[in-house]
């Protein structure tokens, strides 16, 4: 079973068993679950690569191993309370061990590690009560979702492991059925990865590298820009994670993502509070003299709540001071009705000089206000004036869960050598899934190609200047700068009634006539009409042997002529060695280099065709190397 088939078969039954428990609840009982498995698995692997092959030997009683424990993995977890032990008593399993362990991981973090594991499993134990009424209930109710996840392995060898892949899985079909609570959480993956490869690049040759999300739901969004910026990275350890969330349990989240995929606690600040009242520096309570830390990171991503309420800080009144807020001082305050402005300077303000932001937000913060208003469009101009924006992406509707409404991606920096702005209109590229549209594989790399190349296409991309924007009154509404709209369609009733092919037919192929020369000429003749007429009989016969169509058909051969062997040679040759992630951008980087030169393909068509096999190549490939070659012969 590949990770998606397990994946699948564990959402039906999560699905089935939770009855009548809001999706947006359940989710933090089995994810909770999963991480306390992870917990206990990781302590058992220690305890046995370190010789501790007796188990029973795991007892808090042993202040020795305690410490042990603790000093290398930040928590301990007694024999008694290991899930391994849970699952192995069968019916003498009751709910009570659940509340016991819970009880006694809490006391036994280590001081070290209070940080990140304090409070971690809170929205699990005080959520066991939903699960039945009485504790046999709640006992059954917690030995099926023991029994569901126990066949999730807990550790893998590709960086995007089964575990984080069922986790993150979950957390999306969790999204999908919470309706508008999904936002709370969860950034879509093909949006979160638009953002991550973005940013990625801009790190590319950084050693070390500080992250940072002020709304960082499950952490999805943190973890996919850190593996995207690993793959440039040699060495581990190297990124440090920031969070900051304001509820819980989705604080929580954020905190077992981020440590279910092996970043090491000391990598690892989170935050549980409100991002816009409580901003960093952040300090410890108990020493805030010498703890305070301004923080300033090398990258910013974030998706947070569109044109929410807040509370502006107080402005001065007859002479009083007012609060003084850095974040907002240098640009004007959002209004108090829409944060959405509030949340982008926060996240700017945070920003190293030549560090890089991304951010989603709904289309109004692009028009909403006029320039000199004191708010939202006073604060874009001063934002295009000081050269802030780099690019804006148009999303498709329909893309995020709890909203259909239209949204963007915001890319910014604090210096920039242009004061150009690229605009990309991404909005016709899409697939339709159910009742939302989600990103294929090759609109997520059209609109990173052209931010990387800063590339103008018609319908899709220009570069703006700021002269243009001013004159637009600062105005950023993209179908002003880049029209996508479909050309309107035409009917040519001369030639329907008395035959012939329009040239205006004819000139809307151009592509092809350039790439078979002289075939137009061989084909059609001119008259005094607006209407051309055939030369020959067999149209067929004449395409096919036509000299430059013929070139054509060659030219492709001879560019894909070694494409078996190249795949054979990256995916077969090493298949229990390679390293999955590498091969597939050897294979990408072998496609688009070969139709650099050929006319008429579309690259982006044919990399998805590639896509759309990848993902199942790639799950082959992590059994092969996971289970050994003699996988492939299990019927």
């Amino acid at each position: 079973m590949n990770k998606q088939q397990l994946a699948n078969k564990i959402w039906a039954s999560a699905n089935k068993m939770r009855s009548k428990i809001e999706a947006n609840e359940y989710k933090d009982y089995i994810l909770g679950f999963i991480f306390y498995k992870f917990l206990s698995e990781q302590e058992v692997r220690f305890a046995k690569e370190n010789d501790l092959t007796d188990l029973t030997q795991l007892i808090e009683e042993d202040a020795q191993t305690v410490n042990w424990v603790q000093n290398n993995l930040g928590y301990f977890i007694a024999y008694d309370n290991l899930y391994s032990t849970w699952t192995s008593k069968y019916f003498d399993f009751q709910i009570a061990n659940v509340r016991d362990a819970l009880s006694a991981f809490t006391r036994l973090i280590s001081p070290t590690h209070k940080k990140v594991f304090s409070g971690i499993f809170d929205t699990l134990q005080t959520g066991l009560k939903k699960l039945g009424t009485s504790d046999a209930e709640q006992t059954h109710a917690v030995s099926d979702l023991l029994s569901l996840i126990k066949d999730i392995p807990m550790n893998g060898r590709q960086d995007y492991d089964v575990l984080g892949f069922i986790y993150e899985y979950l957390i999306s079909q969790f999204a999908a059925n919470a309706g508008k609570k999904a936002g709370e959480f969860y950034t879509p993956h093909e949006v979160s990865l638009l953002m991550s490869e973005i940013v990625a690049y801009h790190l590319k040759d950084r050693s070390q590298i500080e992250i940072y999300d002020p709304t960082s739901g499950s952490g999805s969004l943190l973890i996919n820009i850190g593996k995207s910026v690993a793959r440039h990275i040699q060495q581990d350890n190297c990124i440090k994670y920031y969070a900051q969330e304001l509820k819980q349990n989705t604080y929580n989240l954020t905190r077992m993502n981020l440590i279910m995929r092996g970043i090491v606690p000391d990598n690892i600040i989170a935050r549980n509070g409100d991002t816009l009242k409580d901003d960093w520096p952040y300090f410890d309570e108990n020493d805030k003299e010498n703890t305070y830390h301004p923080l300033h990171v090398d990258a910013v991503v974030s998706n947070p709540p569109y044109s929410q309420s807040w509370t502006p800080p107080r402005k001065p009144k007859n002479g009083e001071m007012g609060e003084v807020n850095p974040r907002f001082d240098d640009y004007g305050i959002a209004p108090k009705g829409k944060a959405d402005y509030a949340f982008l300077l926060h996240d700017l303000y945070h920003l190293k000089t030549d560090g890089i932001m991304t951010i989603v937000l709904p289309h109004g913060v692009l028009f909403r206000g006029d320039a000199g208003d004191g708010s939202e469009g006073s604060i874009r101009q001063q934002l295009i004036e000081n050269d802030n924006i780099e690019a804006i992406i148009g999303l498709p509707s329909d893309i995020f869960f709890g909203t259909g409404i239209p949204t963007i991606v915001m890319v910014l920096r604090k210096s920039r050598s242009t004061s150009d702005v690229l605009i990309i209109d991404a909005s016709k590229g899409f697939k339709k899934e159910g009742k939302k549209n989600k990103l294929r594989a090759s609109d997520i790399k059209r609109i990173v190609d052209t931010y990387v190349a800063k590339k103008e296409e018609q319908k899709f991309s220009r570069l703006v200047s700021k002269e243009e924007i001013r004159a637009n009154g600062y105005n950023l509404n993209i179908p002003r700068y880049v029209n996508s709209s479909d050309d309107v369609e035409t009917w040519d009733l001369y030639a329907t009634m008395f035959g012939g092919v329009p040239k205006s037919e004819l000139t809307a192929m151009n592509d092809y006539w350039q790439a078979f020369a002289g075939l137009d000429d061989s084909l059609f003749k001119a008259t005094d009409t607006p209407q051309t007429e055939f030369k020959v009989e067999d149209i067929r016969k004449t395409v096919e042997n036509y000299p430059s169509v013929k070139g054509f058909k060659n030219l492709y051969a001879e560019k894909f002529g070694g494409f078996s062997g190249m795949l054979r040679h990256h995916l077969l040759d090493n298949m229990l060695s390679l390293n999955i992630a590498a091969e597939e951008d050897a294979i990408t980087f072998y496609i688009f280099k070969q139709l650099e030169q050929m006319p008429l393909v579309d690259r982006f068509e044919a990399y998805q065709l590639f896509a759309d096999k990848w993902q199942t190549i790639s799950q082959d490939l992590e059994i092969i190397q996971s289970e050994g070659f003699e996988a492939t012969r299990v019927v």
